[in-house]
């Protein structure tokens, strides 16, 4: 650890607890809503009402901020292993993480990609749709809602939902909160820290605002050993196929190094504006978040004979994601009647990406690789703003019938810029003897090695009325149904330029739309005050929408319409491949939730069947194997999900949950896989769907004890992810991601106002590989005498030990 890095964690934790401190005297103890109800059950308000997981008749699990704080869950990417029927896979800090629900998923699973907008999942802030994975402080609890929910919130939900509900001002009462981290990692050269700090201010008898601001600094533990020293003259494989990278003086004359390139720094804020009334409340939020890395996550599977923390590409790989949200939330009751709920949001997004292009361009076999210096870099930036409107009605009075209705509306504008770029490769291409081309080398122009340019603005536009009726018909037998109709439409404007191809330049554009009605109905039965039965049958959707890639021009249609093959290098998409349509699902499920032996025991116990149709899934264009979505097959996703919380004594609690799932396909695609050498690869009737654990689980228990006038907390959690499939049925070089289990401890001391926690995750260092970018045909494929470096495995975090303090008043 550096001494600059020393003194900004210690002078980060020093600040925090010394404002604390001094604001003491002047404090009453206090603190922010923990999410929690009488008896320690948690409240959910997932059916648009305060209810307990034991009254709520639908499939959810919920995170409390008491199990947050003690397993130091920090973002979506810690969830999975907590949540029965939910699979994160950790791709580190340049993306949110690959979310799937239920097994829903076809793709491929990535090792430096991720998620950044899953829209199978509906993600919200408070009543806010959430465009960004903000980190997990000051959050009363997370719902996890597995199973389309279309009919009961605005976005349309085809797997399910999440929904972080933050801690909202309160004008009753001043309080604070902070905490700071220190921590160790393993296999990195650096110590990490992170710290946030809580202020909850009353400025009028109704009126108060509340702040939380955090930063994060984890360090990496990925080194890329094989970075380029002067791209265009360093060599990339100075070596045989043999031994690609030569001899220790080879390296030395070609290559430099970077260490722990895949760090975390990210600072986050999130401030609420609010005013609180019994029959009124209106709350006024900006969030903030800028999170910045220096490369993947990855390594390269061993090809050029890198280690399991190491990375074979040639140019360091850093991103910027940034994420802003603005929002109205305004609840009013209308004469003990209804509620009527408002809210409107701007949320916006910027990404910017640098990556090795060298493999892509090696793999489309433009003889590019001839010239021994090549070498190839891209930066991307991408810039998305929503514009989200939502009117809710819940009925209040005392009746049998109960209701929810609302309308949504959301538009989306986005634009991506790509660039490509080839140091060296002009001048050598220039000259006869080697390529022969007349390439455009103005060397007057910095950018003279720019080889490719694309741009795409795609809109989206969704409209949804929606809503569900409740008829009580006793006491505890219920009956809902509901109903959601929905409308978009798409565009897309697209175009790219060859600045060594003569300047070449095309643009088009484009549209499409769709609409459609989903239901639902849901009955439920109290047994006893203890035991509730419900079951579930809904349908939900995904939109369709266009590909962000660039159209091509009407030149390139004529030649593929005529099967003219192209010259040079061509990235588009055909008109068929701009467009996919929306997929649907078809859910049946039953649950059973239950209390023992005086409430000590809870538990949830649900088995589902989901049939999916349409599927959305990963092709790629006819020119430039671009990735794109495409319609295509059937499948079903089928299992069943367990939790349950135990105290058997005072201050002893056991805590756990298992999933099963059977994912696969229903029918065969034919030519979904691509491989090397660009031939497709058909998938089958009960090929297993990828992404996702079969089986899955998580053990955990802690046991409090009094010392004293305070007490010591000590937590053991143990997690196990099944093997994870890469594609479809392990087909066109899929593989078996092997099965892992990990272990995370800790040990507080709790006082009155503060704690402070020794915790370890990843225990015993556990190596396990959480995805994979390409498959298995690439992996070291050969193209005259270059080996490929396109094949990558992410990987988890391993072990890290810390200290944490927390103060509460």
């Amino acid at each position: 650890m550096t001494y600059q890095k020393k003194m900004r964690a210690g002078l980060l934790c020093a600040t925090i607890f010394t404002n604390v401190a001094l604001a003491m005297p002047a404090l009453a103890q206090a603190g922010p809503d923990d999410g929690y109800g009488d008896g320690g059950a948690i409240i959910v308000s997932a059916t648009r009402r305060d209810t307990t997981l034991i009254e709520t008749p639908i499939n959810i699990s919920a995170i409390g901020s008491e199990q947050l704080a003690n397993e130091h869950i920090d973002d979506m990417r810690d969830l999975g292993a907590f949540t029965p029927g939910l699979t994160v896979l950790d791709n580190g800090p340049r993306s949110s993480g690959t979310v799937v629900m239920r097994g829903l998923s076809a793709d491929d699973t990535e090792a430096d990609g991720g998620d950044n907008s899953n829209t199978a999942i509906g993600m919200y802030l408070g009543e806010v749709p959430m465009y960004y994975d903000f980190k997990l402080i000051d959050v009363s609890r997370v719902e996890v809602l597995l199973g389309p929910q279309g009919t009961l919130y605005g976005l349309g939900t085809l797997a399910g939902a999440m929904r972080y509900m933050p801690n909202r001002p309160d004008p009753t009462q001043f309080t604070v909160e902070a905490s700071g981290r220190v921590f160790d990692m393993a296999h990195s050269g650096d110590v990490g820290y992170s710290g946030y700090a809580t202020l909850n201010i009353p400025l009028a008898e109704k009126i108060a605002f509340r702040t939380t601001t955090g930063y994060y600094d984890t360090p990496g533990f990925i080194d890329y050993p094989y970075l380029l020293q002067t791209p265009g003259v360093s060599l990339p494989q100075p070596g045989t196929l043999d031994n690609p990278l030569g001899t220790d003086q080879d390296k030395a004359d070609n290559f430099k190094s970077a260490k722990d390139v895949n760090y975390d720094r990210t600072f986050t804020s999130r401030n609420q504006l609010g005013f609180v009334d019994d029959d009124f409340q209106i709350f006024v939020t900006y969030a903030y978040q800028k999170t910045k890395t220096g490369g993947r996550q990855a390594n390269g599977g061993g090809v050029v004979g890198e280690g399991k923390y190491e990375a074979p590409w040639r140019y360091l790989e850093p991103a910027t994601r940034e994420g802003q949200l603005l929002s109205l939330e305004a609840t009013g009751n209308v004469a003990d009647f209804m509620d009527v709920v408002f809210v409107s949001a701007y949320t916006q997004r910027k990404t910017s990406y640098r990556g090795d292009n060298t493999d892509l361009l090696i793999d489309l076999d433009y003889d590019y690789e001839l010239f021994p210096a090549f070498s190839s870099f891209n930066q991307s930036h991408q810039k998305e703003h929503e514009y989200t409107n939502e009117l809710r009605l819940v009925s209040t009075f005392e009746s049998p019938l109960s209701f929810v209705a609302g309308a949504f509306w959301n538009r989306m504008n986005y634009r991506s810029d790509y660039d490509e770029y080839v140091p060296g490769f002009p001048e050598w291409a220039n000259e006869p003897e080697n390529w022969g081309t007349d390439f455009i080398t103005d060397h007057s122009n910095p950018e003279y090695a720019h080889e490719y340019s694309s741009y795409v603005i795609n809109k989206n536009d969704e409209k949804g009325l929606y809503g569900e009726a409740t008829w009580h018909f006793t006491d505890d037998i219920q009956l809902t149904g509901g109903l959601r109709y929905y409308k978009y439409s798409a565009y897309v404007d697209g175009g790219s330029f060859l600045p060594l191809y003569g300047g070449t330049y095309s643009t088009r554009s484009g549209s499409t739309s769709d609409d459609g009605l989903v239901y639902k109905i849901n009955a439920s039965w109290n047994i006893t005050p203890d035991f509730m039965v419900y079951g579930t049958y809904s349908t939900g959707y995904r939109i369709g929408g266009v590909n962000r890639v660039a159209p091509c021009s009407q030149p390139v249609i004529d030649k593929y319409n005529a099967g003219q093959p192209q010259d040079g290098q061509t990235l588009c998409a055909l008109p068929h491949e701009l467009f996919y349509g929306p997929d649907k699902v078809k859910n049946a499920e039953i649950g059973f939730r239950g209390q023992l032996f005086d409430k000590k025991l809870s538990f949830s116990l649900s088995a589902y069947h989901v049939d999916w149709n349409g599927i959305q899934l990963s092709g790629q264009t006819v020119y430039g194997a671009m990735g794109i979505t495409v319609n295509g097959g059937k499948a079903v996703s089928k299992g069943i999900d367990f939790s349950f919380n135990a105290n058997p004594f005072p201050g002893f609690n056991l805590r756990g949950n298992y999933s099963y799932l059977d994912a696969h396909l229903t029918e065969d695609v034919p030519m979904l896989l691509s491989v090397a050498g660009g031939d497709l690869v058909d998938v089958y009737s009960d090929g297993r769907l990828p992404g996702s654990a079969k089986n899955s689980g998580a053990l955990g228990a802690t046991y409090e004890f009094p010392v004293g006038l305070n007490s010591v907390m000590l937590g053991w959690t143990s997690t196990y992810t099944g093997g994870i499939y890469t594609r479809v049925g392990l087909l066109g070089g899929g593989e078996r991601l092997p099965s892992y289990t990990m272990h995370r401890a800790t040990v507080t001391y709790k006082a009155e106002n503060y704690e402070v926690s020794l915790f370890a995750n990843n225990i015993f260092d556990k190596y396990a590989v959480t995805g994979v970018g390409s498959d298995l045909t690439r992996k070291g494929l050969v193209n005259d005498g270059v080996i490929s470096r396109y094949y990558a495995r992410s990987v988890a975090t391993p072990r890290v030990i810390g200290l944490e303090a927390r103060i509460k008043y």
